[in-house]
């Protein structure tokens, strides 16, 4: 048996795997983000501690001679975030989350105090990003800075709370802007330039290696025969390609939850920060990937059913498959954008509209919007030079055939729908918990889920959404001005 843990922003999910990778149970329990100013969130890492024990609480009551056998366990979660602890290990402050943006002027700064930046960590200095983080805190909070210690990211602190150990793995390490991403290890100058050092980091492995053994007190308190071994683990993107298969060159999926993600695994780093896109380690060794992040995608979506009143669900029905698109255009940047862009101040909004524009048209943007935000994101990819043939589609808005088949016109590109494709990057972290304790052959274990269907796009509809698409360019220096 194993556990995958997911470590997410709004809630901590737990699943219980056998040994025939099935899916014996699984648990979610919520969490709360502070935002005690615009653009601040936070949270206390404490309740990711409480969270799992509430989890296992669950999973012991409904499955407690299975969790019982369980072997190893693996994390994935949010990445970037900043939890600051002091010379033994207690938390200075509540944890600087993935989606904060007051360290944009810091960014700047990072960048011309480390000039070989881009080229050692393969990605632009952004605001979510940790090391930016560092450098609010230094000069907004001088006292916090000088006590710290250790800086971690969410789920490293969950593992030190686990297991007492101080380790992270590569998928993660890369988005704090301290790694290099090329070598696998920590960068001696992009710490430098915050103000640390390699004392203050974790003990950095592979996502399939061993990393920590759960504390006996809380093997005895979950009802385990066993301290379980964990795994390093993965980033929730890495962890979800894990759980997909997305382990060979090319290989690539669109997720289109609350963010929209188009990540593709490569066989060498290749950064391509000129573009925003994110040039990260993958969770097995020699593998790394590409992402093109998206900000508002299903969010968008949700923003719009809250406008109108109308489920997402009625929305969708009400527009059908679409037989062309839509005059009326959405801008989805309702948080800022990332690829490719890079611009946390730009903002969305609807143009072209007209007496005659509708609900169902106005949705319908909604919904082209984001294929078009995604569109941009693919074409930066490509001009990295990494070549995608078809993509697998995930998250909540896969379920939407309606969106899919907008998705595959805009992108020119077969999206496939998947049978299994919502286990998350919880199940990943199952998979990389096997792998940690068995030592298996990736390739046998990381198997894709069932496709039952590809949509294939329409040439004439995606020659007609190509001018869409030249308007919607067009469109974004407005709102960025």
């Amino acid at each position: 048996m194993y556990l995958g843990l997911d470590l997410g922003t709004s809630s901590l999910k737990a699943v219980l795997v056998d040994g025939r990778q099935n899916v014996l149970d699984h648990a979610s329990v919520a969490l709360s983000v502070e935002r005690p100013h615009p653009g601040w969130s936070e949270q206390d890492p404490a309740s990711w501690l409480a969270a799992v024990h509430a989890a296992m609480g669950e999973l012991r009551s409904r499955r407690g001679k299975e969790l019982a056998a369980v072997e190893g366990i693996g994390l994935s979660g949010q990445q970037h975030g900043a939890v600051l602890l002091d010379s033994d290990d207690r938390i200075l402050r509540p944890c600087i989350l993935w989606d904060d943006t007051r360290a944009a002027a810091e960014c700047g700064e990072l960048e011309a105090a480390f000039p070989d930046l881009r080229r050692v960590s393969g990605n632009i200095a952004m605001p979510g990003f940790t090391a930016p983080k560092l450098l609010w805190v230094r000069r907004h909070e001088p006292d916090i800075f000088a006590r710290t210690a250790r800086v971690l990211l969410p789920k490293a602190w969950l593992r030190l709370a686990l297991t007492g150990e101080a380790i992270e793995e590569m998928s993660d390490a890369s988005g704090t802007s301290w790694l290099d991403v090329g070598r696998r290890d920590w960068s001696e100058a992009a710490l430098a330039a915050t103000g640390l050092s390699r004392r203050s980091m974790p003990r950095l492995v592979e996502g399939s290696a061993p990393a920590g053994q759960l504390r006996a007190s809380f093997a005895e308190d979950w009802g385990l025969t066993k301290r379980p071994i964990f795994a390093g683990g993965a980033g929730d993107n890495a962890a979800g390609a894990i759980g997909l298969g997305a382990i060979r060159p090319s290989e690539a999926f669109v997720s289109l939850g609350t963010s929209g993600v188009l990540f593709a695994t490569t066989d060498a780093f290749r950064p391509y920060p000129e573009r925003a896109v994110h040039a990260f380690c993958h969770a097995l060794p020699d593998l790394w990937h590409q992402m093109a992040v998206t900000l508002s995608a299903a969010s968008s979506l949700a923003w719009w059913s809250g406008i109108t009143g109308m489920s997402p669900g009625d929305l969708v029905a009400e527009i059908g498959t679409p037989a062309r698109p839509s005059r009326t255009i959405f801008m989805p940047y309702l948080a800022g954008e990332r690829t490719p862009h890079n611009d946390p101040a730009v903002r969305g909004g609807f143009l072209h509209l007209a007496h005659a524009t509708d609900r169902a048209a106005m949705t319908q943007a909604v919904l082209e919007g984001v294929a078009f935000s995604l569109r941009d994101g693919f074409d930066a990819i490509a001009a990295s030079g990494t070549v995608l043939a078809q993509v697998d589609a995930i998250g909540g808005g896969s379920r939407s055939r309606s969106w899919l088949a907008i998705l595959a016109n805009v992108l020119g590109l077969p999206l496939n729908r998947l049978a299994d494709g919502e286990q998350g990057g919880a199940f990943g972290a199952a998979r990389l918990a096997r792998l940690a304790v068995t030592g298996e052959d990736p390739a046998a274990l990381c198997t894709p889920p069932r496709r039952f269907e590809t949509i294939v796009p329409d040439p004439a509809l995606s020659e007609a959404y190509g001018e869409r698409l030249a308007a919607f360019r067009r469109a974004y220096p407005l709102l960025a001005g």
